[in-house]
């Protein structure tokens, strides 16, 4: 027994424990308004901000005191007052912000709620739904996805595709292949109102959420939503057929990619969002490959499994197995458009 090694090990998992306990602490800052209050105010006492806030002062303080300990706030001893740095403002503060994290939390908050579905799956090898876990999954990831992709899908990613813009910017079907809330269907519709776009999902109480983020933007002219899988959604001839962080949870990707063929245009486009994922296991050993290897297990293998499970390819899939999805649905044309830290951006064609 190495002891040192242990010893390094169980300050690892404390570690990790401190983090699991902090997110419920950025979950109460979030929902409270305490960052917020923070946010542009300079150092600020527990007092104040429990003022600011309407919220009790012990508790405050004490909230106070773990973010200060987490280095997510600092602590000036001599004034005993708390500030919020500006770079970690745009994390905790900023709905806007393309970095706003507290959302995120809500994801393994429903994991937690759902562990006996969680149990059952893995000694049964039964499937999950997505609409079958806590509504904090939905909510969580739409609201998490929705600022990275308004700082990258239209002013990066598109672009990135070969003519797809001008093509937008003409007019043309867009199919939004499980849009969840919705999304991605509206910004897309914000920058392109020649478009027609079409969003469809599964998760009925999902496509309501859409139809109201339409109808608040501004462009429930221009959209439709529809509850539909992603094998038998209607024939549009589509320009353009998105898949945002969602193929990998099909439960027959390949069926999928192989009714886009079907239903797109001459000279459409796919493009296919997917987690950041390297080839081989060894390869995605990084803090986001833990998150999504963890996310996969409870969720996105879940829900595959629950539809079938021809193909499970898990939240790690990586590109060459989703280059083969493609090429198995008789598509010619397949390569990496864009990446992110946290996405890996697909352009394919027939």
């Amino acid at each position: 027994m190495d002891q040192t090694k242990l010893e390094s090990f169980v300050m690892r998992a404390v570690g990790d424990l401190s983090a699991a306990y902090g997110g419920v602490m950025v979950s109460l800052g979030s929902k409270l308004g305490l960052y917020k209050a923070m946010a542009g105010a300079g150092p600020i006492s527990a007092r104040q901000l429990a003022a600011r806030t309407d919220c009790a002062e012990r508790y405050v303080r004490e909230w106070l005191n773990a973010q200060a300990a987490g280095s997510y706030v600092d602590y000036h001893a001599g004034s005993d007052t708390y500030e919020l740095a500006p770079e970690h403002a745009l994390v905790l503060a900023d709905e806007e912000s393309p970095v706003y994290l507290p959302p995120a939390w809500q994801v393994p908050a429903s994991m937690w709620f759902d562990e006996e579905k969680t149990l059952e799956a893995f000694r049964t090898g039964k499937g999950v739904a997505w609409g079958e876990h806590d509504g904090r999954l939905q909510c969580g990831s739409a609201a998490f996805y929705r600022n990275g992709y308004r700082a990258s899908l239209v002013p990066e990613w598109l672009p990135a595709l070969d003519g797809v813009v001008e093509r937008l910017e003409a007019g043309i079907a867009v199919a939004d292949v499980g849009c969840g809330h919705g999304h991605s269907t509206v910004l897309m519709a914000q920058a392109f109102p020649q478009s027609r776009f079409h969003g469809f999902d599964v998760h009925a109480p999902s496509i309501d959420e859409a139809w109201q983020n339409a109808a608040a933007t501004g462009v429930a002219e221009r959209v439709s939503f529809d509850v539909a899988r992603a094998v038998d959604y209607p024939d549009q001839q589509y320009g353009l057929i998105c898949f945002f962080d969602c193929l990998h949870d099909l439960g027959d990707p390949v069926a999928a990619a192989r009714h886009a063929a079907r239903v797109l245009a001459p000279g459409g486009t796919v493009m296919l969002v997917e987690p950041f994922a390297q080839d081989r296991v060894e390869h995605n050993i990084s803090p986001v490959a833990r998150i999504y290897y963890a996310a996969s297990s409870t969720i996105c293998c879940a829900h595959a499994i629950s539809e079938g499970g021809n193909l499970v390819l898990g939240a790690q899939a990586g590109e060459a197995r989703l280059a083969e999805v493609f090429r198995n649905a008789g598509f010619s044309h397949f390569r990496r458009a864009a990446e992110t830290p946290f996405n890996l951006i697909f352009e394919a064609r027939r």
